[in-house]
């Protein structure tokens, strides 16, 4: 089959712009946290249990929706998902009240549980397995982008406007993308299942294995958790980070949303990098296990060690330093965890596999604000409060790096999976190596 990359690139940059919608609505709350907290009269512990609402249902939709993708097109769930964004940050500008904010986010995190698994295999069916690894860079890169211009243009709007005008502006925003996307978006060639008689879809499209088999081998569990420490630090710095550099760094709202937005470049440059450079790799034979898992774990790792050392920094220009390795250092780890769990499961189960590995790996968003929150109103002074929370989440790094780094191996656990060493198996195809 002939890659179409006149159809599949103009694809990718409309999924580019959903990640990059779906990233600046879940940062927007902590954009606005001060100002809410100050106007609602509400604590840390109130607010991080607002925070954390938008993770009830996040996993479970995210679970559900990787089941329905092999039975429903992938044009249709990421219009309905973009369609829910915008109804979701309606309640708010009605009611300005903790319930209508818990309403709104929980709305949005069951709407935007799917979207990156579903967005990631609606991109895989543009694209043949030895390219993927620079459009699925891209395709994360639009979370990065999300905070990179969110953040300063949120924060004008609330600076100028109010906190509710940023919350109509990316409702209207969501409501353009899903019209558009409605126009022009379309299911791709690769990964469908073959109709008999028919090879379309490659070796392996339609070849099944039991889900218990497929989600307890150690690349999958490894993917799972070294996305399990990414989400962590992920929610902790949506949440709460805006609100520690403005009541601990003593930052005016627009330096606060400088640095966020430093820190996305950070990680859009580290995703622009190391994604490429995986296909390069892996298009020259190196292992998988080295060339796409290995870098999972490490990241993880060290932005876990840099996590640690936040207490206990006071000089400014190294504080900041550590700040965007500990909250940007991990993004390669969202691309990566995808092809390493797309290395080992069948076409056809993909989307579902994808489901399973994003609800539980980004079970976090439900604990760490809520739990942060509580830390803070808890400590003995704020400070004391965010030092705790950072010692927590660099714990929880540094196991879910150092599992990531030991159990992700791709060629190993294809083998295991297809012993007869057939070609039927994706990670025995060439891109996967």
């Amino acid at each position: 089959m002939e890659f179409d990359r006149r159809r599949a690139w103009p694809i990718a940059a409309l999924i580019v712009a959903f990640m990059l919608i779906n990233y600046a609505d879940k940062s927007v709350l902590g954009l606005a946290a001060v100002p809410i907290m100050e106007e609602l009269h509400i604590s840390n512990s109130t607010y991080g249990l607002i925070s954390s609402s938008f993770a009830l249902l996040f996993s479970l939709s995210g679970l559900i929706v990787g089941f329905v993708s092999a039975r429903v097109s992938s044009r249709m769930l990421l219009f309905t998902m973009a369609v829910l964004w915008a109804v979701a940050q309606l309640p708010v500008l009605f009611v300005a009240s903790v319930p209508a904010l818990m309403a709104g986010r929980v709305l949005l995190g069951a709407a935007e549980g799917p979207a990156a698994s579903m967005s990631m295999h609606a991109l895989y069916k543009w694209f043949p397995e030895d390219r993927r690894a620079l459009p699925s860079a891209l395709q994360i890169s639009g979370a990065a982008l999300g905070t990179l211009i969110a953040a300063p243009v949120v924060t004008w709007l609330i600076t100028a406007f109010g906190w509710r005008s940023a919350f109509a502006a990316l409702a209207v925003t969501s409501l353009v993308w899903s019209l558009v996307w409605w126009r022009t978006g379309h299911d791709g060639p690769y990964g469908h299942a073959p109709a008999h008689g028919s090879s379309g879809a490659g070796p392996g499209a339609a070849r099944r294995l039991p889900y218990r088999v497929l989600l307890l081998n150690g690349t999958v569990l490894g993917s799972v958790a070294g996305a399990f420490g990414a989400s962590w630090a992920l929610a902790l710095s949506h949440a709460w980070l805006p609100a520690y550099l403005r009541t601990q760094l003593d930052m005016t709202p627009s330096r606060a949303a400088t640095l966020i937005s430093a820190v996305s470049a950070f990680s859009f440059v580290l995703l622009l990098t190391v994604s490429p450079l995986v296909d390069a790799l892996n298009r020259r034979g190196l292992s998988s296990r080295w060339s796409s898992g290995a870098p999972q774990g490490v990241a993880v790792v060290v932005a876990g060690l840099a996590t640690t050392a936040l207490p206990f920094v006071d000089a400014r220009v190294p504080l900041l330093v550590l700040i965007a390795v500990a909250f940007g250092g991990h993004a390669i780890v969202f691309p990566l965890h995808y092809l390493t769990t797309a290395a080992v499961v069948p076409p056809a189960q993909r989307g579902a596999v994808f489901g399973i590995v994003a609800a539980t790996g980004t079970l976090p968003g439900l604990v760490a604000p809520y739990l942060t929150g509580r830390l803070l109103d808890s400590a003995s002074s704020q400070h004391a409060g965010y030092a705790q929370a950072f010692l927590l989440t660099a714990a929880v790094m540094l196991v879910c790096g150092l599992i990531a780094l030991l159990a992700i191996r791709p060629e190993r656990d294809a083998g295991r999976l297809t012993p007869a060493g057939g070609p039927e198996h994706p990670a025995r195809q060439p891109a996967a190596r």
